[in-house]
């Protein structure tokens, strides 16, 4: 009789905590980093059938000017097989690149070891942003209907040669978006904020996310200056205090990159937007179970 007592107060106490809590909508990192190859069509199509609510995904520019999907400014020897179908020796840059040369890379067949269950996808190209976009339009999976876009602008400060100026990179940005009329399906990510300043010029109802990694004082009167809709901080960093503070002053709060029920819980907790996974299957999964989707 005890434990059936001590049974039905746990399951109380979990029915009450999950009613306090709003769910955090799901960010698929660089798609499904976790399971498939990164930043690829087959990483971004996973993360929509497992109902995904955001795709999240980085982008550069090449030589031609066509905006790609990247984590990298280089095509590595990590990720990519040469045009010849062999291991390369040393990084390629993009910017080097037209986007007819990018296509002869094979970025799917080298499985990240650091992530055991990702599937290799044999002849998997670097994808355009246009191509993403293009996807979800032509998808079959539910998700794909109310599907929004994180992207971020790979922009180093120190190495202005592996991308274009913030204000040709936000244009070129731009204009895939209104080509596909995603203004308030999207938001655009950075860790530098002059891409996303330029961004606010050229598509107002477009929102922006400022990226951190440190811990940092006095962050949202920054953010406010800034203009940005969301903050997208290191998740180490987060206090429910913190989260609050942006909230009330209209940031959302949508950190990177979690992958752990303890640290989901911790997050949750604290009242995050969102999460940014690499297993969006697995949070869609636990954030069922704790019934708060």
């Amino acid at each position: 009789m005890k434990k059936l007592v001590l049974i039905l107060l746990v399951s109380t106490f979990s029915a009450a905590w999950a009613a306090d809590l709003k769910a955090p909508l799901v960010h698929g990192h660089r798609g499904s980093r976790g399971t498939m190859p990164e930043d690829t069509l087959p990483a971004f199509n996973e993360a929509l059938r497992v109902g995904a609510d955001v795709l999240e995904l980085d982008m550069g520019v090449t030589k031609d000017g066509v905006v790609i999907v990247s984590h990298e400014p280089r095509l590595t020897p990590e990720r990519c097989l040469g045009p010849d179908g062999k291991k390369l020796q040393a990084p390629v840059g993009i910017r080097t690149l037209t986007l007819e040369e990018t296509r002869k890379y094979d970025c799917g067949s080298l499985a990240n070891p650091k992530f055991p269950r990702q599937a290799a996808v044999p002849g998997t190209p670097v994808p355009t942003l246009d191509e993403v976009f293009a996807l979800v339009e032509k998808s079959t999976h539910p998700a794909a209907a109310n599907a929004e876009f994180n992207i971020e602008t790979k922009i180093f400060p120190a190495e202005p040669e592996l991308s274009p100026a913030p204000a040709e990179f936000a244009r070129l940005v731009v204009e895939v978006i209104k080509k596909h009329k995603m203004e308030k399906r999207v938001m655009v990510q950075s860790f530098d904020v002059r891409t996303l300043k330029e961004v606010k010029k050229l598509a107002p109802a477009v929102r922006t996310s400022q990226l951190t990694y440190e811990e940092l004082l006095d962050i949202v009167p920054a953010l406010k200056a800034a203009g940005t809709d969301i903050w997208s901080p290191n998740y180490k960093w987060i206090t429910p205090e913190a989260v609050k503070e942006a909230q009330a002053a209209g940031i959302q709060v949508a950190p990177w990159t979690v992958n752990n029920p303890a640290e989901w819980d911790m997050l949750i907790a604290a009242g995050v937007d969102a999460i940014i996974t690499d297993y969006p299957a697995d949070l869609v999964k636990y954030l069922k179970a704790k019934k708060l989707r």
